[in-house]
């Protein structure tokens, strides 16, 4: 049995280990990294309980996007399991009317012409204008991550973001250490909504990556994976 330290990172809206992988590599060689698969539930509580089914007793976990409101959801949870707790690109609000038809919209791409033009019409605001073709390789594994979900996948997690409790409450009872991060340029999720979680959240440390937009993990690799080792450095409580 490992005696490393165990950090989930969990992954966001039709994403899997390929948002991580530069963050796997930092990670690996010091702690047992686990990526859960979100695929198979259509509820963010339901995603939390399958995290925790499958991961030791106590560990770390940063969430990405949909992923941080899963990782909100695990703690909701199992607060005393949770060592360190890390929100990235993400948001703590319940559904607002106005996203519902935006969320509709996609689905009905998704459903009615592939993933591809799911990706076509959602990938482009979620990165750094201009970084889909400036940056070819990144572009190809953006494509390849969606392409490998499905419509059906895709609708599960709408219902799951659609139906989010309001999480806001739960960020003072969060006592143990917290990195909050944000792209410089994340439009779905942007700097501005992260400082008032940061703020809940006592002794919180809220980082904004330079040059990076929603999908931080891809695009501003080196600056997050400083951060979360710094993260996985702080003592917990026992």
């Amino acid at each position: 049995m490992s005696t490393r330290e165990t950090v989930i990172l969990v992954p966001g809206l039709l994403c899997d280990a390929d948002v991580w992988t530069h963050q796997l590599a930092a990670l690996s060689p010091l702690y047992d990294v686990i990526v859960p698969d979100l695929t198979r539930h259509d509820s963010l509580p339901g995603m939390a309980a399958h995290i925790l089914d499958g991961v030791p007793e106590r560990f770390s976990i940063i969430g990405h996007s949909m992923g941080g409101r899963v990782t909100l959801e695990v703690f909701r949870l199992a607060p005393q399991r949770v060592a360190r707790i890390g929100l990235l690109d993400t948001g703590v609000h319940a559904a607002p009317p106005e996203e519902l038809p935006k969320r509709q919209a996609m689905l009905d791409i998704s459903a009615g012409q592939g993933m591809t033009a799911l990706a076509d019409a959602w990938l482009p605001p979620m990165v750094r204008p201009g970084l889909l073709a400036a940056d070819p390789a990144l572009r190809a594994r953006l494509y390849s991550m969606i392409e490998r979900m499905t419509p059906a996948i895709h609708r599960q997690q709408i219902t799951a973001l659609i139906n989010r409790l309001d999480a806001a409450p739960l960020l003072s009872q969060i006592a143990c250490p917290a990195l909050v991060g944000v792209g410089e340029l994340d439009l779905w999720s942007p700097p501005d909504q992260h400082v008032p979680i940061a703020e809940a959240i006592a002794g919180a440390t809220m980082v904004v990556f330079e040059r990076a937009g929603h999908m931080a993990p891809m695009e501003a690799p080196e600056a997050l994976n400083a951060a979360l080792l710094e993260w996985m450095a702080r003592p917990v409580a026992g």
